[in-house]
């Protein structure tokens, strides 16, 4: 017999407040606006997903607890099939994430411009691999792939670097941190996808 999955996680409007140290009426008045998600058990009552509260709080900067973070991983079920690209050059991010999406559909890929929206992402979703530049706007990279390997704060995955810098000091200093491979663009799509495979 199949393993049953366990229903997902939700969460009352008090406990929604609870989480991100509001009163009761302010979190139903986020609902009722429609702020933030949410859907009526047959009782009337309000309920929220986890993920659904993360999305909430990641576009107003709240702070997210490592609890909820847990939560939202378990009930999605995709801590082991998650990639973030990371890079400011918009035209090569998209490439980057077609190319991988179409030959490793079951990822869950997202993308961030800059080193700001990088460590919001790696903070609230904890993807399982990062694809990185170094030279981003923001935080640099090699602030990011410093915190990864010095914190839990970003739950520690997987870091693939791509860069256009030629300055091998850059190279030994990510690998000090504890990079998986290291790219120099221009790159073969090809190559980086295999990468990509091999952290998962």
């Amino acid at each position: 017999m199949a393993k049953r999955k366990p229903k997902p996680t939700v969460y009352s409007a008090l406990e929604v407040a609870n989480i991100c140290g509001v009163v009761n009426q302010t979190a139903i008045n986020w609902i009722n606006s429609g702020h933030l998600t949410a859907f009526k058990t047959p009782g009337g009552q309000y309920r929220v997903y986890p993920a659904d509260l993360v999305t909430f709080m990641k576009e107003r900067r709240m702070y997210i607890p490592q609890e909820l973070i847990d939560v939202t991983m378990e009930d999605e079920g995709c801590e082991d099939k998650t990639l973030l690209v990371v890079d400011d050059d918009k035209a090569f991010n998209s490439v980057v994430t077609k190319f991988i999406a179409d030959r490793m559909p079951d990822l869950k890929i997202s993308s961030a411009l800059d080193g700001f929206e990088a460590g919001v992402q790696l903070s609230t979703t904890h993807p399982k691999t990062i694809i990185l530049d170094i030279d981003l706007p923001g935080m640099n990279g090699l602030e990011l792939c410093k915190k990864i390997h010095e914190t839990d704060q970003y739950g520690k995955p997987k870091v693939i670097v791509v860069t256009a810098l030629q300055d091998d000091a850059v190279e030994k200093q990510v690998k000090i941190y504890g990079v998986e491979h290291f790219f120099k663009k221009p790159i073969q799509l090809a190559d980086l996808c295999k990468a990509v495979e091999k952290t998962f």
